[in-house]
Order: structure tokens, then sequence, then C-alpha cells
């Protein structure tokens, strides 16, 4: 049986495109829920690109800002989790940490129906999780039931102290568990900008989801709470300094440290 959900207005616009600086775009999909809307990074550099990350994959990431994949580009997952990984397969170049490679193998569920979300209410933090995780829907005869994750295996795995070389710009991948035991951020030493994935960002971190780990996580946090960071560009809601880092790091580790 089909089911019934209410119906949607249909989106003008479905990407949120914002020019950061003169080589860092984000991508960010506004009609979906906070607890799903992930920030999409582009980071231009002389002789290529990384996209950091791709969305839910409910319209298409590279037919909406095809200006900007005209170059050679890498595209790299901060981890599996869905609303991360949408639009991965729509890229030659794709990379990812080993510990959760092989769940991009198949179609997995991507859920967008809070009935459909097999994760408890007490799991989820502080997030209101409205009972449609979307706000309006790409095209009319679009259905928000029973979304998927499509298969879309990284070409390449990336580990601890990898390097991300953009000519101009090198990103060295770490290694950042606890998410997500294959959570990895970007951390370009020269400029003290890190792209923190969910390791990290100015909002409810969720450390019960399945496969993550508290203690790991505080191990990150200790990490995160060493370098010498200048901007965080998180997998979700807004950039922060070193100062609010400290902060963010020192209250989870209050929280969960024996």
């Amino acid at each position: 049986m089909t089911k019934r959900v209410a119906t949607l207005p249909v989106a003008e616009q479905w990407w949120q495109i914002t020019q950061v600086s003169n080589d860092i775009t984000m991508l960010r999909e506004p009609h979906v829920a906070p607890l799903l809307r992930c920030n999409v990074w582009h980071i231009r550099g002389r002789d290529r690109d990384v996209l950091v990350d791709s969305g839910v994959g409910v319209v298409s990431l590279r037919q909406a800002a095809r200006h900007l994949f005209e170059r050679a580009l890498t595209a790299v997952a901060t981890h599996s989790h869905y609303d991360h990984v949408g639009g991965f397969g729509e890229f030659d170049d794709r990379a990812m940490h080993p510990a959760e490679a092989g769940r991009m193998n198949t179609d997995n569920a991507a859920p967008l129906l809070r009935s459909e979300l097999d994760w408890p209410d007490e799991i989820l933090g502080d997030y209101d999780v409205p009972d449609i995780l979307v706000t309006a829907a790409p095209t009319a005869n679009w259905s928000c039931v029973s979304h998927r994750q499509k298969a879309a295996p990284p070409t390449r795995l990336i580990d601890e102290g990898d390097i991300i070389d953009l000519g101009n710009r090198a990103f060295e991948v770490i290694h950042l568990p606890g998410h997500s035991p294959g959570s990895i951020g970007l951390w370009e030493a020269a400029t003290g900008t890190l792209f923190s994935g969910d390791a990290i960002y100015d909002g409810p971190l969720l450390d019960r989801l399945p496969g993550a780990d508290t203690a790991k996580y505080c191990a990150t946090m200790r990490r995160l709470r060493s370098l010498p960071v200048s901007v965080v560009h998180g997998g979700h809601d807004g950039d922060f300094g070193r100062e609010r880092l400290i902060e963010i790091c020192n209250t989870y580790l209050e929280a969960n440290e024996g």
C-alpha cells in the first residue's frame, strides 16, 4: 500500500549556492530539515578542485552547480551518512576512508519521513525532527516516500596523513572517528582551515547513532582542541573559529569523560 503524505509545495530552486571566498563555495539544501541539512563545500585550486560531501541527493548537485564542476575534481566524503553522500556517485573521482567504504557498495535507505527513520528519539539530541524531513518537493510528481541513497563505491581510499593536492593548496586528511568509524576532516595547516564534516560543528553533536563511539569521540575532541585552527567549515550550521572550537570540545569532554 502506498503511504500518503502531505502534499508539498514545489521549490523554485533546490540548491542554495553561496560564495564564501574567492576559492570556497558553500552549497546547501534549504528545503531539507536541519537534521539532514548538510553543508557541501567546493574548493577551487590552481590545478584541480575538491568537493567536500554532496548532500541528500534529492536533486542533482552536479547539474544544479555545473558551473563549478568544469575542471578536474575530487569528491571527498567525510563519512557515509546519507545526508553527506547523496550526490557522491555523480563524480568520477570519489575518495573516502576505508572504514566506511563498504557501505557505499549498495543502495541504502535514505529516509525523508520521520516514520521511516530508524533512529530512536533519544539518540537525536536536541534536534526537532518533523514528520517530513523536507519542506518542499523538487517537482510536482516527486515523492519523499522510500528515498534511496544510490550505490557509489569510492574510486580510492584516503586515510590519516594523505594529502589532497590542489596545486596551490594542500589539505591533509585527518581521521576523526566518534560520530562514525570513518569520519575524516581536511586540514590546511598553512591557513588554519579545517573542513570537519560531522566530527565537529556548531550544533547538536550526534554520538549515539549506529557506529558512533563516545570514547573515540572524546579522543577526537582532544585532538581537535589542540589544532591551531583559524576557521572551521563544518558539516552543518555556520562557520566558527578557534575560541568556539575549544568551547565545543570542552563542553563535550566535560559531559562524556568519566
